[in-house]
């Protein structure tokens, strides 16, 4: 009988022991509160920081329309006449939904004369209609001199760049870094782990300069140039600490920070995140570096209008980590400067 007994618990144990890749396992929370339809932005929007050089115009108004969205901004990756024909395929299709942020040309650089060259392509973009200027993070990432050293950001030769983007009013966008744990090992420590694994060309772990050394380079170029506006790309890439991003902007009033692919982040810290919108409230810009998609932009809505809890984030194909988000319920005066009044600073200064 004892026997028995021990062959069915044994076979119930081992019936019960199912092996489930982490990558396939997708729970539904059991959680019973409200969830909010916002089917479009409270009050007219313009998102700030996208990439639409693979979209056609046509089918992006459609989504800005069923969204409430005013206006958007590509960040075109093109550069030279490329970027001129994207900046107006645009343009021509609807000159007052669209604006473009040129990308800064690194391809001749090191040919004679590169860095005279970086000021004359800044005054022909803004000369073309170009409403700012991005700065990737090749550098200090990837970009070497001829001598073969590494570029630091704040290299002194870019000082009459940045000098002239602030004589002719053109805000200079800055996105040098990632999340912390793109600069971490990518092991079972690692909260984004699964993205890491997937794509491992986005770690930077043992990174010529650390990340810390990067934002520090990044942050005396604010400081340099106090006539230059400049706008943080993704909250200046330390979503993870919003008090470092408060101090920063308290530093440096010719700055902006954007919310770009960053309301994962935003959305597992609600109380941390609703103090910052409301004090920083005339210095964040609506982004949201995704594909234009009608269900993208209304979980973007649900996280800053209502007091939503445990929802989806907006998202790439890979989400960012195994965890859920809150709504910050924003007052109205707050949402009309984050959604749009902001952006109309850089926009029509």
């Amino acid at each position: 009988m004892q026997e028995n007994k021990d062959k069915f618990i044994e076979m119930v144990t081992a019936s019960a022991r199912v092996e489930l890749p982490l990558s396939d396992f997708a729970p539904k929370h059991g959680l019973c509160v409200p969830a909010t339809d916002v089917p479009g932005s409270k009050f007219p929007s313009i998102d700030y920081h996208n990439h639409l050089d693979a979209q056609e115009p046509s089918a992006v108004l459609k989504i800005l329309d069923a969204c409430n969205i005013e206006r958007i901004v590509n960040i075109t990756m093109q550069t030279g006449d490329a970027a001129l024909q994207m900046h107006r395929k645009f343009k021509e299709a609807a000159p007052d939904r669209f604006d473009t942020i040129a990308w800064f040309d690194w391809s001749d650089l090191h040919e004679p004369a590169f860095w005279d060259r970086c000021v004359e392509r800044l005054e022909r973009c803004k000369d073309a209609g170009f409403c700012g200027i991005k700065i990737w993070k090749d550098l200090g990432l990837k970009l070497k001199d001829v001598s073969g050293e590494m570029l630091r950001v704040d290299d002194e030769r870019l000082v009459p760049f940045f000098e002239k983007a602030g004589e002719i009013q053109m805000p200079v966008m800055f996105h040098i870094a990632d999340p912390d744990a793109f600069f971490l090992p990518i092991d079972r420590v690692n909260e984004r782990y699964e993205e890491l694994a997937a794509h491992p060309d986005w770690g930077f772990y043992g990174s010529h300069f650390s990340k810390d050394e990067l934002l520090e380079q990044r942050d005396s170029i604010f400081m340099r140039h106090p006539k230059t506006t400049f706008v943080c790309a993704h909250l200046a890439e330390r979503s993870e600490d919003l008090a470092y991003v408060a101090g920063l902007l308290d530093a440096n009033p010719n700055l902006f920070v954007d919310i770009g692919a960053r309301t994962a982040e935003l959305g597992r810290q609600p109380y941390t995140s609703r103090d910052f919108f409301l004090k920083y409230a005339d210095r964040i810009l609506f982004g949201t570096d995704l594909v234009p998609d009608v269900e993208m932009y209304r979980l973007h809505f649900r996280f800053l209008e209502t007091r939503d809890e445990y929802f989806d984030y907006p998202s790439h194909a890979s989400r960012q980590g195994r965890w859920q988000i809150y709504g910050i319920d924003l007052p109205d005066d707050v949402l009309k400067r984050v959604y749009r009044q902001n952006a109309l600073k850089l926009l029509e200064p």
